[in-house]
């Protein structure tokens, strides 16, 4: 079993910075991709950023150039920088993580941006 805690979230007024950070513990032997989703009020989850075991990224179109996801392999650690953020970045935001053959999710992290 693999167990995801996330931390960073919190309330930020509007051209603030957060900074996300999941940690996986528990039975891993290699992790592949990683990522973050976030689900606002009334809408489906969806893809923010993710990162695979090579280091490669891929973005929503709506946070490229303000977020930046990273991943420390040696601590089992995803990372999501987030810049400039606006009150449309307002979410629950998960992260979540592939261990072969599954894949885990976070409990949630709470991001709210003020305008």
């Amino acid at each position: 079993q693999v167990q995801l805690v996330e931390s960073g979230g919190g309330l930020v007024q509007a051209g603030g910075s957060l900074r996300l950070s999941c940690a996986a513990s528990g039975r891993i032997f290699s992790i592949n991709a990683m990522g973050w989703y976030r689900q606002a009020p009334g809408n489906e989850r969806e893809l923010v950023a993710v990162i695979n075991s090579g280091g490669s990224t891929n973005y929503a179109d709506s946070v490229k150039g303000r977020f930046t996801i990273s991943r420390d392999n040696a601590k089992n650690t995803v990372y999501l920088q987030m810049n400039s953020l606006k009150p449309e970045d307002t979410a629950v935001y998960f992260c979540k993580v592939a261990v072969r053959p599954y894949a885990y999710w976070g409990q949630g992290t709470q991001v709210t941006v003020s305008s």
